[in-house]
């Protein structure tokens, strides 16, 4: 196993530079809150996918979460709207209609990039090679076709964290397939083999469901997200009617609490408790190095060809494939560790906004 790359906390953070590739949703949402909370995350631009929602919704809500965050200048792309071979699916039941459960943002006013996201991932790498890490929290299309157009994505990015995958450990969309996988299973494909052989530290970190849904967030978390922001404790409970608006003095502390608890409503729906896995915001942190993780090394695959497995990601932890690894999937993670960076930090800049009166600056 490998320790996690990058700074922990206690130690004095880095400048980091993020591409983040998003198909938001409500956990994409808190890891877009996060990173823009951290004063050493440059966020190079964000482009969108369609997964959760279609991807036009997907770039409004970026760009309205951004403005909410007072970032202005963040460029937003749109890229894939479709799979590479498959029909797109989406997941309204799961993070609302607009993809941010409850919550209701205004229309942006930074207007969405004439600059395609495929053309941004090449463009943006090539013009810092070594210094950007990949962010991919939705399917994998936007990348794949990136890689299409320039193979040697890999060699030029300074690292890239996934969401995606389970692995012998059971799927949230069917038994054996994960969410973000099951929507362009063709193009993960094309990513993992895009990485077959390629030196160990420039192999993708994998946050896979097996890790991911330990980050499970609970009303407890949001009530000191509350407190931590200076707006009092935030109360999401399962006693609470469905669909309760937040009435927090703090703007960003009520859209994420209005996003959560549909989230949480969601998940009791499906026998889970009252509960969220917030997936993306471990891999944010993970991406960022303030999360401590191991990593086991794989040789991972996709199929995509059988209509009972299509979206199992499988790896091979023994090389009896007899094919180089490609992967650096996650092995353990420290859910209390990350949920006190996650509100520590994203509460601190609900805090600066309401003490500034304005909306929240990172």
């Amino acid at each position: 196993m490998a320790p996690a790359p990058g700074a922990l906390p206690g130690v004095p953070a880095v400048p980091q530079t993020i591409l983040m590739d998003v198909d938001t949703g409500i956990d994409d949402a808190l890891a877009l809150v996060y990173l823009l909370s951290r004063p050493e995350v440059h966020l190079q631009a964000i482009t969108c996918t369609a997964g959760n929602v279609g991807a036009r919704q997907v770039a409004l809500n970026n760009l309205a979460l951004l403005q909410l965050c007072g970032r202005a200048g963040v460029e937003v792309a749109i890229g894939a709207e479709v799979p590479l071979e498959i029909p797109l699916v989406t997941t309204e039941e799961t993070h609302g209609p607009q993809g941010i459960g409850h919550a209701e943002l205004p229309a942006p006013a930074q207007q969405i990039s004439p600059r395609h996201a495929v053309d941004v991932w090449v463009e943006e790498v090539r013009a810092h090679p070594g210094e950007i890490t990949g962010l991919i929290t939705g399917p994998l299309t936007n990348f794949a076709l990136a890689l299409r157009r320039e193979p040697e994505l890999p060699m030029l990015l300074k690292g890239l964290v996934i969401m995606g995958g389970s692995f012998y450990y059971q799927g949230n969309t069917t038994p054996t397939a994960e969410w973000n996988v099951s929507v362009d299973p063709h193009a993960a494909r094309e990513v993992f083999a895009a990485y077959r052989g390629l030196p160990e530290d420039k192999l993708p970190v994998l946050c896979a469901l097996e890790t991911t849904e330990r980050i499970e967030m609970l009303p407890d978390h949001l009530r000191r997200l509350g407190e931590a922001a200076g707006a009092g404790p935030e109360l999401v409970l399962p006693d609470q009617p469905e669909g309760l608006r937040s009435a927090s003095a703090s703007p960003l502390v009520a859209c994420l609490s209005d996003a959560i608890r549909f989230y949480m409503e969601f998940h009791r729906l499906y026998d889970q408790g009252y509960v969220a896995h917030m997936h993306d915001a471990f891999a944010a942190c993970a991406a960022v190095g303030r999360t401590p993780f191991t990593t086991r090394v794989a040789t991972v695959d996709v199929e995509t060809a059988s209509p009972l497995l299509v979206g199992t990601t499988v790896a091979d932890f023994r090389g009896l494939w007899g094919l180089p690894p490609n992967a650096r999937i996650v092995a353990s993670n420290d859910p209390e560790q990350c949920f006190e960076e996650l509100i520590s930090s994203v509460g601190a800049l609900a805090r600066r906004s309401m003490s500034a009166g304005r909306p929240a600056t990172g």
